[in-house]
C-alpha cells in the first residue's frame, strides 16, 4: 500500500467495510482504532506515528500529536467543526486540514426548533404527568408570542432562522458579519448586541463556531440579563456555555430551562447535576443525525483526504 490512512471518525467506523474497495484502489491501508466518543491526545500519540492521512472526529489533534506524526499530510475531518485540530500548527507542519462545511445545519435546525417546542408546548412534561395518571393543564406558549435570538447566524442559524418565521416568532440575531439583505428581508431578523439579544429573547440558541471569542461567551454575566422564562439551546459546541454557570443559573431560577446536544465534556458525566433538573432536555451530541447528510459527509470526507494525496504526491 501507498499511504496509511486511520479512521477514527465514530459515525463513520461502524460501514467503514462499505468504502474499503474505494481505499485499496487508491493503495489506502487503513487502520481503525477503537474510539467512543473522541480521541484524546495520548490516544492519538499511539496511531499517528507512521499515518499518512485521518478522517477524524472531535479527535484532540493538538501540537504534541502533530509533531508525533512525521509523515502526516492531511487531516480530514468528518462534519464540520475543527476547532479540535490546531491548525496553527498544522499550517507550519504543511499539514492540510479539511472539512465539510455546511454539512448538518438542516438536522440541526429541526432539532433547535424541536426542543423550542417541547418548551413552548410543555409536551415532555405532560406526557409524564399523563403516563404517571396525572391530569395537569399547564400553561403553555404560542410559537408566535415568543422572540427567538440566535447566537451566530450562519448557515446552521439561517437555516433555523427561516424555520421559526414559519411558526410565525419573532427573530432577533447577533453576529459579527453583516447579514445578507434578502435574509434579513425574507425572515424579518432584526440584528442586535449580544447584551439585547440575551435581555430580550425567550429563547436564546447557540448556532457559533467554537473560537478564542466564543469560548465561554454565555456565562454568569449572560444568565444575569436573561428573562426568568427564558430557555437556552446549545447545539454548536459544549464549551461556548460555562457548564458550572449554566447550573448554578438553572439551580437559581435565573432561567427557567435549558437544551443540551453538546457539553464541555463529551460523553456526559452521569453524576454531572445537569442530569438531576427536570428544566433539562439533553441528547448525546447527535442533532446532526440524517442519513441523508452522513452520506454526504462521508463520501466528501474520503474525496477530501485522497485528493489532498494524491496532490501531495503529484499524481
Amino acid at each position: 500500500m501507498q499511504w496509511k490512512v486511520m479512521i477514527s471518525a465514530p459515525y463513520m467506523q461502524p460501514v467503514i467495510d462499505r468504502f474499503r474497495a474505494l481505499f485499496t484502489a487508491h493503495a489506502i491501508e487503513l487502520i481503525v482504532p477503537p474510539v467512543s466518543e473522541r480521541m484524546e491526545e495520548a490516544e492519538l500519540m499511539e496511531w499517528c506515528g507512521d499515518i499518512d492521512g485521518a478522517i477524524c472526529g472531535d479527535d484532540r489533534f493538538s501540537e504534541k500529536v502533530l509533531r508525533s506524526a512525521p509523515k502526516l499530510k492531511v487531516i480530514s475531518k468528518w462534519g464540520t467543526g475543527i476547532d479540535s485540530i490546531d491548525r496553527a500548527c498544522c499550517r507550519k507542519l504543511n499539514i492540510v486540514v479539511c472539512n465539510t462545511p455546511n454539512a448538518f445545519s438542516e438536522p440541526v435546525a429541526d432539532s433547535v426548533i424541536g426542543y423550542i417546542l417541547c418548551f413552548a408546548r410543555k409536551l415532555p412534561r405532560m406526557n409524564i404527568d399523563m403516563h404517571a395518571g396525572r391530569w395537569d393543564k399547564i400553561p403553555g406558549r404560542a410559537l408566535r408570542e415568543c422572540t427567538l435570538g440566535i447566537v451566530g447566524v450562519g448557515n446552521v442559524g439561517k437555516a433555523v432562522a427561516s424555520r421559526a418565521v414559519g411558526f410565525g416568532m419573532k427573530l432577533i440575531g447577533s453576529d459579527p458579519l453583516q447579514m445578507p439583505a434578502e435574509f434579513l428581508d425574507k425572515t424579518r431578523i432584526r440584528m442586535v448586541s449580544i447584551d439585547e439579544l440575551l435581555l430580550l429573547a425567550d429563547f436564546v440558541s447557540l448556532n457559533c463556531d467554537l473560537n478564542p471569542s466564543s469560548f465561554h461567551l454565555i456565562g454568569s454575566k449572560a444568565f444575569s440579563l436573561m428573562k426568568p422564562t427564558a430557555v437556552i439551546i446549545n447545539t454548536a459546541r459544549g464549551p461556548i456555555v460555562d457548564e458550572s454557570a449554566l447550573i448554578d443559573a438553572l439551580a437559581a431560577q435565573k432561567i427557567a430551562g435549558a437544551a443540551l446536544d453538546v457539553f464541555e465534556d463529551e460523553p456526559l458525566s452521569a453524576d454531572n447535576p445537569l442530569c438531576q433538573m427536570r428544566n433539562v432536555m439533553m441528547a448525546p451530541h447527535n442533532a446532526n443525525s440524517s442519513p441523508e447528510a452522513w452520506e454526504h459527509v462521508h463520501m466528501n470526507s474520503i474525496r477530501n483526504l485522497i485528493d489532498e494525496l494524491l496532490k501531495r504526491d503529484n499524481i
